[in-house]
């Protein structure tokens, strides 16, 4: 699979072609599936969702979005999974909001950088609880750390998709890490 297709797509569907919405989700169906199997086969193991479901919702929240201006394949695979994170952190609230005394558990970022996001429920929501807080003090790092841990790019790709060069990506991550790593542990509920 090329990008230029998915590009040129994404940017038609930004025009308003429903036409290339078709086409564009039959040559990126199995990307958004591989990235949805491989958030859920960190999760635990009697989740509800599966591979399929999560594509499924992320992609109704995707074609919800009104006149998205898309500009690469790389920037519409960080929007979906963003939205994926959202969609499991969602689901580990509710589960979470089932159980009496549950509180979110620390999770190294470390942990997370080496085997992505998988920790039970209640550590994935102390790490968007931690993202979110980012996110509201320093926007472009806590995007890094989403492209990067959660959209599975790597460093050229969201250099590329955030226009600015490699170094200033790897030294943000690092500062994201340390922040996020910092914010976690002083977290009440960890």
């Amino acid at each position: 699979m090329t990008t230029r297709p998915i590009t040129r797509l994404l940017l038609e569907w930004s025009n308003g072609s429903d036409l290339a919405l078709e086409q564009l989700t039959t040559l990126i169906y199995g990307e958004l599936r591989k990235l949805a199997a491989s958030y859920l086969s960190r999760e635990r193991a009697n989740h509800t969702l599966q591979p399929t479901a999560l594509v499924h919702e992320a992609y109704l929240r995707l074609v919800e979005q009104d006149h998205q201006n898309w500009e690469s394949r790389s920037h519409f695979l960080g929007v979906a999974a963003h939205l994926m994170r959202l969609i499991l952190v969602d689901s580990a609230r509710k589960v979470r909001a089932g159980k009496r005394g549950a509180g979110a558990r620390r999770v190294p970022l470390a942990d997370v950088a080496d085997s992505g996001f998988g920790q039970p429920n209640e550590d994935l929501i102390a790490l968007d609880d931690a993202l979110a807080a980012l996110d509201a003090m320093d926007p472009r790092k806590a995007k890094i750390i989403e492209l990067r841990y959660f959209g599975g790019m790597t460093v050229d790709e969201v250099a590329r998709s955030l226009s600015i060069s490699t170094a200033t990506i790897e030294r943000e991550t690092r500062f994201a890490q340390l922040w996020l790593c910092r914010r976690m542990k002083s977290s009440p509920t960890a």
